[in-house]
């Protein structure tokens, strides 16, 4: 029609098209409340595919081809993720507050270290997170999800429930054991987003000062030494070494120190 000049009918009956297809324009009609309550099904039940959510539109009166809702599916990127291979802790994502007293937030990491023979052992640190102190320092070569439970347990037995406890994502931390042990105790989990240490900073902190201090500074012969050795650097951190993020004060003295609930005001050393 555009290279020669010829008429619609002429060109429809040369090609063999019929002239109602080839002016039929296809209207689509508004799928935009469809869509919405598709997405929200799926937002509420996230482990159901297009298949299921077509029968709960159906079951809400709205009928359409599976097909079509198989497209609307697709375009609104609905999909259901693979789980993995086991159940895991999954805590909770929302942004965490500082902190204002003790045993309102709790933060625990592993720190890895050798034997003078070689053989490998691990710590795991636990502290609060408002007065800097170090609850439980826990050396052995082995430290399973039922284990840091029950440490975590001990310190819950001694001093009280934490509000909040902050871990990275660690199998240990994941396990079904912790899953458990927040569902019976109440104790919210949080887990930091992954590659994202800086939201530990308290316990890494923590790591830092004691890798430089005590890990690095000894050869550890045995186990047993190993649990010595630290526990005596824990007792000494905990109750005589300065802290520069309480005022140069240890974190038994910021506790004990009167009107603890006020925040501390770093003394004017150079006017002394």
């Amino acid at each position: 029609m555009g290279n020669h000049g010829f008429s619609e009918r002429r060109a429809c009956r040369l090609v063999g098209a019929n002239r109602s297809a080839w002016q039929y324009e296809p209207v689509r009609g508004d799928d935009g409340a469809a869509r919405e309550r598709l997405r929200a099904i799926a937002n509420e039940r996230r482990r159901f595919g297009y298949r299921r959510l077509a029968i709960m539109l159906r079951r809400e009166g709205k009928t359409m081809n599976l097909k079509k809702i198989y497209r609307l599916y697709r375009e609104e990127r609905l999909t259901v993720r693979k789980r993995g291979g086991r159940k895991r802790a999954l805590g909770t994502r929302a942004p965490m507050t500082l902190p204002q007293g003790t045993n309102q937030r709790w933060s625990l990491d592993f720190v890895s270290d050798a034997l003078a023979c070689g053989r490998r052992f691990r710590v795991l640190n636990v502290i609060d997170d408002w007065s800097r102190e170090c609850l439980a320092s826990v050396v052995d070569t082995s430290l399973s999800g039922k284990r840091v439970v029950r440490e975590l347990a001990a310190i819950v037995e001694r001093r009280g429930k934490p509000c909040t406890i902050v871990s990275d994502n660690g199998t240990e931390l994941t396990s079904r054991a912790v899953l458990a042990w927040c569902e019976e105790t109440g104790i919210e989990w949080h887990y930091i987003a992954p590659g994202k240490p800086t939201q530990n900073g308290f316990v890494e902190s923590f790591n830092g000062r004691l890798r430089d201090e005590c890990l690095n500074e000894h050869a550890f012969t045995s186990l047993a030494a190993a649990r010595r050795i630290i526990a005596a650097w824990q007792l000494d951190y905990n109750t005589v070494r300065p802290h520069s993020g309480l005022g140069g004060l240890s974190p038994a003295a910021y506790v004990s120190r009167p009107n603890p609930g006020q925040p501390w005001n770093e003394p004017n050393l150079s006017a002394a």
